[in-house]
């Protein structure tokens, strides 16, 4: 909480340099769950200046949906997009024959790269050469399956997949951080990574190799290092368990999501409020 506060204080400090007067906050899982999470906030406000509100699930996920929008595949009716975050995994279901904006589903899963380390029970004795082994691996894969179960029969996701009508978009550090390992990249480079396409089961190749190597051999790989080596294997986990119950060829990522979708809700508003001059531009 303290390392947040510091981090806010910062960001307000730079807005304050460059003047800006619009700016929406949010928070999202870590928030919503905590049971403190309101005081929190209300410490933020005070110490920060900044004023943010925690948004359900479903506005989380409609906002990262607004944020890669432009990378959907309009060539196929449906797509799956998903969003492995730190405290929760969003999962949408999308009917782009019918409605491209609103998703005909949304799942949030209550498991996400940050909250899966500090459950890891190797994680807790603070032994880092192996936050997970194995079996906790393949038991994590089946726990997320069982999350996917009712909104899969819900919406007969496996059905629309088997018949090929389905493209699979996710944002995320995870699915970011293997792009770059993909495209072998000894340092992230997001121009390279943001919309990329990629083979899904090369994709599961490269996780299997991840999942054989301790924390300090993916802290070395450069797209990972020390901060998220940790913390890979648990979107690993997550992304895996997505693609094998849903598996569709190829699969693209995005590295963009809630903060654009941000962005653009705001000008969208401030559109709407202030209209547009004769060139259709905004004023």
């Amino acid at each position: 909480m303290d390392r947040t506060i510091d981090a806010l204080k910062v960001c307000a400090q730079i807005m304050r340099r460059h003047g800006v007067s619009r700016v929406r906050c949010i928070a999202t899982e870590a928030c919503r769950r905590a049971r403190n999470g309101s005081e929190f906030l209300d410490r933020v406000a005070i110490e920060t200046g900044l004023m943010f509100e925690a948004v359900s699930s479903d506005e989380e996920a409609n906002l990262t949906l607004a944020g890669c929008t432009e990378l959907l595949d309009r060539s196929l009716p449906k797509a799956v997009v998903f969003d492995i975050g730190g405290g929760s995994t969003e999962i949408m279901w999308l009917d782009l024959s019918k409605d491209r904006s609103t998703p005909a589903g949304i799942l949030s899963i209550p498991l996400g790269v940050v909250t899966l380390a500090e459950r890891s029970i190797a994680a807790e004795q603070g032994l880092a050469s192996d936050p997970i082994g194995s079996d906790e691996y393949q038991a994590l894969m089946a726990e997320i399956n069982r999350h996917l179960d009712p909104f899969d029969a819900t919406h007969g996701i496996s059905e629309e997949i088997q018949q090929g009508n389905s493209s699979m978009l996710g944002t995320s550090g995870t699915i970011t951080t293997l792009g770059g390992l993909y495209l072998d990249l000894t340092r992230y480079d997001r121009n390279k990574v943001d919309g990329l396409i990629m083979k899904t089961d090369d994709l599961l190749t490269i996780n299997q190799r991840l999942v054989g190597l301790s924390t300090q051999e993916r802290a070395q790989i450069g797209c990972i290092g020390q901060e998220r080596a940790d913390l890979m294997i648990m979107g690993c986990a997550i992304l895996e368990a997505i693609c094998r119950r849903w598996p569709v060829p190829f699969v693209r990522a995005a590295d963009r999501g809630i903060r654009e979708g941000l962005l653009c809700a705001m000008v969208s508003d401030h559109q709407n409020l202030h209209g547009q001059n004769s060139n259709g531009h905004s004023q």
